[in-house]
């Protein structure tokens, strides 16, 4: 598990850095608003290095730990987010919990309190991660948008052309199709739809795989409106196209 702390007080930073190293975890420092969300942004990008928690405090120079939380919300809805501030009225904890944080602890705080909360967070966000998600049971046949899939013949049908599927392009658009509208993150799709051979597989060829996919069933695969992008998460599948 990797946390980033978020706190400008470097004592500070350093003794919860050497804390939460003894408890196991891998742990990223960083004095300011800036260089937090630098650090976040570039865990998401590579993908198999995410962030799990962020331990926040709300006084930063530039940028305020609100702001900060707002931003990592726009990138991440469930990350768990654990204020750690010297701020003790009502109206700033609302505030921070307003703005998409978890928890808020103020300053002076417990040691063994911090670690169960970080660990209780943590917990949580892998009990969620693990829920199995609902399967939709599917027709011989299922169409969306302007595509006819055949499951039994390894086809699919866009505008009255018929365009073969590999075994592994059926079963991805066939795991997408099953969990609709839901996002899924590359390492589930990896466990889900490679199995064993997950291991000799990088999240890079999902991407290639997603990037095949729409070249056959997307309009414009450039701008596609079924297989999405959800930023620093993975991908959602949408039969039909949005309405803005």
């Amino acid at each position: 598990m990797k946390l980033l702390v978020v706190e400008d007080e470097q004592a500070l930073a350093q003794g919860l850095k050497f804390n939460f190293e003894q408890e196991g975890y891998t742990v990223l420092t960083a004095e300011d608003g800036p260089t937090a969300l630098n650090y976040f942004r570039d865990c998401y990008e590579t993908d198999q290095d995410n962030i799990d928690l962020v331990v926040l405090d709300l006084m930063l120079p530039g940028m305020s730990g609100y702001e900060i939380a707002k931003e990592i919300r726009r990138i991440d809805e469930v990350i768990p987010i654990l204020v750690l501030s010297a701020r003790e009225l009502s109206e700033d904890k609302a505030y921070a919990f307003d703005c998409g944080t978890d928890q808020y602890m103020t300053k002076p705080f417990a040691l063994p309190e911090l670690l169960s909360r970080v660990k209780n967070l943590l917990k949580r966000k892998s009990l969620v991660q693990s829920t199995p998600a609902p399967v939709k049971t599917l027709p011989p046949l299922y169409h969306f948008g302007n595509v006819t899939v055949d499951f039994e013949a390894f086809e699919i049908e866009v505008d009255g052309e018929r365009k073969s599927l590999t075994n592994l392009e059926l079963r991805l658009l066939k795991y997408f199709i099953e969990h609709e509208g839901m996002v899924l993150t590359r390492s589930q799709i990896l466990e889900d739809v490679w199995g064993e051979q997950s291991a000799f597989v990088t999240t890079r060829t999902i991407d290639n795989f997603v990037l095949r996919l729409r070249k056959l069933v997307e309009s414009n695969p450039a701008e596609p409106v079924h297989i999405v992008s959800v930023r620093g998460a993975g991908y959602r599948f949408m039969p039909e196209e949005a309405s803005e």
